[in-house]
């Protein structure tokens, strides 16, 4: 694509605190380092933790050593990854990023045999290392790693399994990187043929033909596409599933709720609250319909913009109204998050072959966190921007723990990135009085909100029923995965939404299905617990503001529950996600007032 696309043209990453370019010797220089330290490792300290020949001040050291050495590596494969995010068509970044998923899997192969002698020690031992003060700073990263124990294999079970992944599912991931990523849409009446997140940006438009076009337009490039993402999705399932069976896992979803260091009766409380919610959304959208004056609403007018709309916005707008909102809450966010717009830490251009969407890569705790965007000049765009420096100023801060423990689990990663939304959207909601343009905010929010919450529970209740299926009936036709797909949405919407047949493809897109199985419930978890936290700044002011600061530095260095309990959140209770929804349905209610307030419903 030639011609401009957006303002955020030119926005792009400079990578050169990583390495200078794909060409620099410190690359080769770095792998081979951290593979030759990691086989002194290994001749030094194997056996010794089971042999208990190690005290604690010398456990921390052990650690620490290997810390440095997992850094090393992760140097290499967070530039390859992302400069192969910036291009996915190019050849010499996919195979610098295929490499350098190898090496990463040689060097967790060298080192597994600490990780299993650990998970070998009997409680009483493990309980006595903990306890010791030497080991206080490691102490939550070896509690956690004692949690994989029941599901660890053999040394050299494990060695095969990581191999493997590189020809499983790590290679089904880059290849439907690469088939998103090559999707070209064209759409009637549009004089030029968009990339995916282009098209779908569409949907967002006032105009009710151009969405409908748009949704046509985007159906027809992913049937195009059926026959491959199909059979990348039914390889992603059966790999997930194969591998819970080495594992024994007790079902597909073990393995991401021990990551996200949450209890299973915790996420089937968040997933059953929601369910029982959901009338919140039909009640929104069938307000909607009626502020719309549309007799039916269908898929493609999901997100289209209340009554007068959403103003189109330039990159370097949104960037001031973020910082000004984050500078209200706390002058250090402000400093933070304008470093990554000052220092080439923001890629946000359109381009062809640029991976789809938006995310924040922490990197390690000697560089920085870099920020991918794809951004279209709408205001959906500003409030993306708001959530993934939110991630950004959370991996910044939390560096300070580490690399094995600055990384936090997904449910409190998510909570960063809402919170930041909800500042900006704070902002834009106190500078208007008129009711018409409150409701035109709150509505377009609410419809974020939505998406945040409910659609992302469909989505987990997608892949239960996706997994399940496929475990009962093999490989699975696109067009079985269609009506997975339509069933839990329209779960989601009642009657308030009909779902056209076209709108069944469009499973075939999502990244996270393929990257990070049920990864999407921690959105929701996020968000409800940004709803509770949000409300206690409100109430607290600026007292609450160092606690917060506080909870993101700690990173992964303290499990959710303990670390939510420092602000006064208590994830454990059942009641817990029934007062972030009551939220939502206020906000609904509030709508409802503005709408008949403004003269547009009954």
């Amino acid at each position: 694509m030639s011609e401009k696309t957006s303002s955020a043209e030119g926005i792009e990453w400079d990578l050169t605190d990583l390495y200078k370019d794909i060409d620099d010797p410190k690359l080769e220089e770095d792998i081979s380092d951290a593979l030759g330290r990691a086989d002194e490792f290994r001749d030094k300290y194997g056996g010794k933790l089971k042999d208990g020949e190690l005290s604690p001040e010398q456990l921390r050291d052990v650690v620490k050593e290997m810390e440095d050495i997992y850094e090393t590596m992760a140097r290499v494969g967070y530039f390859a990854m992302l400069y192969y995010s910036q291009n996915t068509q190019e050849p010499e970044r996919g195979a610098l990023y295929a490499k350098s998923q190898q090496k990463s899997s040689e060097l967790k192969n060298k080192l597994i045999f600490f990780e299993l002698e650990w998970q070998g020690l009997d409680d009483d031992k493990a309980e006595e290392y903990m306890a010791a003060e030497e080991l206080d700073k490691y102490k939550n990263f070896l509690r956690h790693w004692r949690k994989y124990k029941p599901y660890m294999l053999s040394e050299s079970e494990e060695q095969i399994m990581e191999s493997l992944q590189n020809t499983g599912k790590k290679a089904f991931v880059r290849l439907f990187d690469e088939t998103i990523g090559d999707i070209g849409v064209e759409i009637e009446d549009e004089d030029r043929e968009m990339v995916l997140d282009q098209a779908l940006s569409l949907l967002y438009d006032v105009d009710r033909d151009k969405r409908k076009k748009a949704a046509k337009g985007v159906t027809s490039s992913l049937k195009d596409k059926k026959k491959l993402l199909t059979f990348i999705f039914n390889n992603i399932v059966l790999n997930h599933a194969t591998i819970g069976k080495f594992r024994d896992y007790p079902d597909p979803m073990t393995a991401r709720n021990l990551d996200n260091r949450v209890e299973k009766e915790t996420v089937d409380a968040l997933i059953e609250a929601c369910l029982e919610n959901v009338d919140i959304v039909h009640r929104f959208y069938n307000l909607k319909r009626q502020i719309m004056d549309i007799d039916k609403l269908y898929d493609y007018d999901r997100y289209c913009p209340m009554p007068g709309g959403t103003p189109e916005t330039t990159f370097e707008s949104s960037k001031e109204k973020v910082l000004k909102a984050y500078e209200k809450f706390s002058p250090k966010m402000r400093k933070i998050a304008e470093e990554f717009f000052d220092k080439g830490w923001i890629d946000a251009e359109l381009k062809a072959g640029k991976r789809g969407g938006a995310f924040s890569a922490g990197t390690i705790p000697s560089v920085h966190p870099y920020i991918l965007l794809n951004f279209t000049d709408r205001t959906r765009d500003m409030m993306t921007m708001a959530h993934e420096l939110g991630h950004g100023v959370h991996q910044y801060l939390s560096r300070e723990q580490g690399y094995l423990q600055q990384s936090t689990p997904l449910t409190t990663a998510e909570m960063a990135s809402v919170f930041g939304e909800m500042l900006l959207f704070d902002k834009m909601m106190d500078e208007v009085d008129d009711p018409k343009t409150k409701l035109t905010l709150l509505g377009n929010k609410l419809q974020d909100d939505f998406a945040t919450v409910f659609r992302q529970i469909v989505m987990t209740r997608f892949e239960q029923k996706l997994h399940a299926k496929r475990k009962e009936k093999g490989e699975l036709p696109p067009e079985v995965i269609n009506e997975l797909w339509l069933e839990a949405n329209q779960e989601q919407f009642g009657d308030s939404v009909e779902l056209t047949d076209d709108y069944g493809w469009w499973w075939s897109y999502v990244l996270h299905f393929v990257h990070y199985p049920f990864y999407c419930y921690a959105y929701a978890f996020g968000e409800l617990l940004v709803l509770a936290l949000y409300d206690l700044y409100k109430e607290q002011g600026d007292e609450f503001v160092p606690k917060y600061l506080d909870m993101l530095r700690r990173g992964g260095s303290e499990n959710p529950e303990d670390l939510l309990r420092r602000v006064g959140v208590d994830i454990s209770d059942p009641e817990f996600w029934n007062r972030g929804l009551a939220v939502l349905r206020k906000h609904v209610e509030t709508a409802e007032e503005l709408a008949k307030e403004a003269g547009m419903a009954e």
